[in-house]
């Protein structure tokens, strides 16, 4: 079915993009951000003429469930349309490994055999190409990212129609699967706003109404769709997978969230109502509703951004794992550290540089380092990054330069580069 209702359709290319983002959204990358984004669905048909086997194929998928020990709830088993009990395909890992809800591959391939898909969750945490898709993606969007795995029967369906409480990239693994994507019922939903709160909206939709796209997706090509907009697939023909990569989008209700945390500093904000005031009576309510709006107005005309930002990016920064660190790798790079050794910033590492009198303050997701002011023009060298070979940094000398990109690797900031 040709691209309509806001749907944009367009071909791919062979050639490796340098960006995520563009691995994701092929040519039509420059356009992304001012004409799809958290607005209208995006199909791109070849985005990735190896058919994204470099993230995860099928073969993959088969050493996820058989060898890797996976645990719920890194796995998830869905039958027409509803989540399968995972004590039907977990149990203990045997001798050394007595844990109760361990992956029993032999109960998986039963379900699958009749019937079953298999939803491989977190694959940012498991997989080390999906991670790294999800890393770069995040540190490019500014949102945190996560991705699934959805791996289902020939001619099965694993969910019926549903929105998703944020924004998702599909990317078609293997096989062919058939997508009706219909106009959300519930626009732009929260977090805490999912599709069954709306199912009876959702189903009419999905039921009644011409889809804003009928396809089928092969390998290679890539599918985004705001969070609100309606999907359901079914595999054609063989096995089906697809990689999702959601992104967990942050919204202007997070400064909503933060302003009415931060207002809760005005003492009139957080004044008693009157001993004996009957709640469900609005007569009761109103002068007091009065009240509170006079004085929000004022304390909201006195929260600073920069006490905003503090709170909002310690959400989104918690969310969003960096690059992974090799602990015994590390450890011998930073033990054998000498002049000329490169170090770059760890990869997806949200962070920010504060001067603090005769100090410099770096802010990192869960704890702050406090350094000399000497180290902020080496700090901002470091933390641009591109690789810096120790001796290189401006500002200081050899011996206090290991002395800080000693530490600096120690604290998980900085990854080796290279060797001299």
């Amino acid at each position: 079915m040709p691209a309509e209702a806001g749907v944009a359709e367009v071909a791919g290319r062979a050639a490796r993009p340098a960006t995520a983002l563009a691995r994701v959204t092929g040519p039509a990358a420059q356009e992304f951000s001012s004409t799809h984004w958290g607005r209208a669905p995006l199909l791109v048909r070849g985005c990735d003429a190896d058919g994204f086997r470099d993230l995860l194929d099928l073969d993959g998928v088969d050493e996820l469930l058989s060898r890797r020990g996976l645990r719920t709830p890194f796995l998830r088993l869905a039958r027409n349309g509803a989540v399968v009990d995972s004590r039907s395909f977990t149990g203990t890992g045997g001798v050394g490994a007595e844990i109760a809800d361990q992956v029993r591959d032999d109960a998986v391939a039963a379900l699958f055999a009749d019937g079953t898909t298999v939803v491989l969750q977190a694959l940012h945490r498991t997989w080390p190409a999906v991670a790294d898709l999800a890393t770069a993606l995040g540190a490019e969007l500014g949102h945190p990212v996560q991705a699934n795995a959805y791996v289902t029967p020939a001619s099965s369906r694993g969910f019926s129609a549903h929105y998703d409480v944020h924004d998702v990239f599909v990317l078609q693994l293997a096989g062919r699967k058939h997508w009706t994507v219909h106009t959300p019922v519930h626009p732009d939903p929260l977090r805490d706003q999912p599709w069954n709160d709306h199912a009876e909206e959702v189903a009419a939709r999905a039921r009644e109404d011409d889809p804003a796209l009928d396809t089928v997706l092969e390998p290679g090509d890539a599918l985004y769709l705001p969070r609100g907009w309606l999907h359901a697939a079914t595999a054609l023909g063989g096995v089906s997978a697809h990689l999702t990569v959601g992104v967990h989008v942050v919204t202007r209700f997070a400064l909503v969230e933060a302003l009415t945390a931060l207002v809760a500093r005005d003492p009139r904000l957080r004044a008693s109502l009157p001993l004996g005031v009957d709640v469900a009576d609005p007569a009761q309510l109103a002068p007091h509703l009065d009240a509170v709006r006079e004085a929000l107005v004022d304390a909201l005309g006195g929260v600073d951004a920069e006490d905003v930002a503090r709170r909002v990016r310690g959400r989104v920064w918690r969310g969003a794992r960096p690059e992974p660190v090799g602990p015994l790798t590390a450890a011998a790079f930073t033990d054998g550290l000498a002049a000329g050794d490169a170090v770059r910033l760890r990869a997806g590492l949200r962070h920010r540089l504060v001067p603090r009198g005769d100090r410099v303050l770096l802010e990192l997701p869960d704890r702050q380092l406090e350094l000399p002011d000497a180290c902020a023009g080496p700090l901002r060298a470091l933390l641009a990054g591109e690789p810096c070979r120790v001796g290189d940094l401006p500002g200081m000398d050899g011996p206090d330069q290991l002395v800080l990109v000693r530490r600096l690797l120690r604290e998980g900031v900085l990854v080796p580069a290279s060797r001299a």
